[in-house]
């Protein structure tokens, strides 16, 4: 599925926090200013530029490590190696074994790439630019995450949540993005490329598989009410042979992905 969205209907998502720290302004004063500055910035680009969404509902159950799609495709994941329990994403997908089968969430966002290269000869505007570039990017992963769990997966369909609760992540399920501390290989990008196709909003991988645009969020969408959000920690040499085993890539090139 692809979604556009316009500025407006993104507007109640963006999560203002974030973009106030970007700023490193800590006073009401500072950013409330900050605040009406951006606003005014959205308005005037209003139908220029748009928000963009990728999603696919697959079935799927996890083989050890792997969760491994209905047509075959396999998404290795990582395990921590130190707590109880150890965890990895594999573990909120039901088991081959079981004999019955899952369903993950696969995603991406992005936003026009005119917002990140439109505004290069002023540097206080490109960096605005930016930053709400990013803050879209995120409000639209908010955006689509609720209407997957509402209407199109509907695993909870009578959540009734306010924003505030949606952007504290207080939903059922964990929506972890490449990158976060539980998938931390950029590199995943490739293998969510492979079945997304990104392009089709805009959005290239470079050589160690990061975003362009910037201001692009990818990931995965999990609906197990015990799904929760963790840091993989200090990743030893056995499991990044057995990983780079698992993804088909030479471990010292594994090193660089994730090290």
């Amino acid at each position: 599925m692809r979604f556009r969205s316009d500025i407006h209907e993104l507007l109640p998502y963006i999560n203002w926090p974030y973009f106030y720290h970007a700023w490193q302004v800590h006073d009401s004063e500072g950013r409330q200013r900050i605040r009406t500055e951006a606003m005014q910035r959205l308005e005037s680009i209003e139908g220029r530029y748009h928000a963009y969404a990728l999603f696919e509902l697959h079935e799927a159950v996890s083989d050890g490590d792997d969760i491994v799609l209905g047509g075959g495709q396999r998404l290795p994941m990582l395990r921590q190696q130190t707590g109880s329990p150890c965890l990895s994403l594999a573990d909120f997908i039901r088991p081959k074994e079981s004999g019955m089968t899952d369903h993950i969430g696969l995603f991406a966002t992005s936003v026009d790439i005119g917002m990140e290269t439109d505004f290069a000869s002023d540097d206080y505007e490109r960096l605005m630019m930016q930053l709400l570039a990013d803050r879209l990017a995120e409000a639209m992963a908010d955006y689509i995450h609720l209407k997957v769990r509402i209407e199109i997966w509907g695993y909870a369909p009578d959540e009734n949540l306010a924003v505030a609760d949606i952007l504290a992540g207080r939903f059922q399920g964990i929506r972890p993005a490449v990158g976060y501390p539980s998938l931390p290989d950029m590199s995943f990008n490739f293998v969510l490329n492979d079945i997304l196709h990104m392009d089709a909003i805009g959005i290239r991988l470079t050589e160690s598989g990061a975003m362009k645009p910037h201001a692009s969020v990818s990931g995965l969408m999990f609906s197990h009410p015990q799904a929760q959000y963790f840091d993989l920690g200090s990743i030893g040499d056995d499991q990044i042979a057995d990983y780079a085993h698992r993804r088909g890539v030479p471990e010292f090139l594994m090193r660089k992905f994730i090290m």
